[in-house]
């Protein structure tokens, strides 16, 4: 049965907003424990656009599940990754002026790079997954550079515009799970995914964990957090 990791990203945007102390991350992210959440993710970009320093520095005392912590691999945030050694870290790419992350890594292309932060972080015992796009290359490539996890980019597969082509993105995010299995790397999946399109990603075998965020932080601000993160979890684990 997979796991549900809760990005709290979008709880800090609508704080940044106004620049005011509410809502908190913090907040949100013990809201999500309680709720039966089996993980925290945040991402602490370099332009500081919503998780702040200090929001992760007090998750990781407060975080009794998992926290990860979505960072491009930069000199700036390997300091700080560790600083505070989260429980794992996925290395993400970062574009300035994007909305949302645009897209896996272009692991072949930052193989040398990669693979000296892959090992500097697993040598302090953080945990490295790879965003990556769900195709076999990057996946073999992340297999090569001994990551411990894959988070599989569900973006093509959220954003299929009609049945058929949900469909087909649906049977490629599975062969992509399969061939990861064989690898002997760990499978996450996230980027896009609501309360409509995760029931038929849970059928997939192998996937260890679904990092989902600003459907679940949308839901929240008519229901609640807890409720949200209950409502996901219900679909999750059934």
């Amino acid at each position: 049965m997979a796991k549900l990791s809760i990005n709290v990203d979008h709880v800090a945007t609508l704080r940044e907003a106004r620049k005011a102390k509410e809502p908190d991350p913090v907040a949100a992210a013990i809201a999500a424990e309680m709720a039966g959440a089996d993980g925290i993710t945040v991402h602490l970009r370099g332009d500081r656009r919503h998780i702040q320093d200090r929001d992760l520095k007090i998750l990781r005392g407060v975080v009794k599940t998992t926290l990860n912590l979505e960072m491009a691999a930069t000199n700036e945030m390997m300091e700080i990754a560790l600083q505070i050694k989260p429980d794992m870290v996925t290395l993400v790419p970062e574009k300035e002026g994007e909305v949302t992350t645009e897209g896996g890594l272009d692991v072949d292309g930052n193989f040398e790079k990669l693979n000296q932060v892959i090992a500097k972080l697993q040598l302090n015992g953080v945990l490295v997954s790879l965003f990556v796009n769900p195709d076999e290359e990057s996946i073999k490539t992340s297999a090569k550079l001994r990551a411990d996890y894959v988070e599989i980019n569900t973006d093509s597969y959220a954003c299929a515009r009609n049945v058929a082509e949900q469909i087909a993105q649906l049977e490629r995010l599975e062969r992509m799970a399969t061939l990861t299995h064989r690898l002997n790397l760990g499978i996450n999946m996230g980027h896009g995914l609501d309360y409509r399109n995760i029931v038929n990603l849970v059928q997939i075998q192998h996937i260890h964990e679904f990092s989902i965020g600003h459907a679940i932080v949308g839901r929240a601000v008519l229901v609640g957090f807890e409720k949200a993160v209950r409502e996901m979890l219900d679909l999750v684990k059934r």
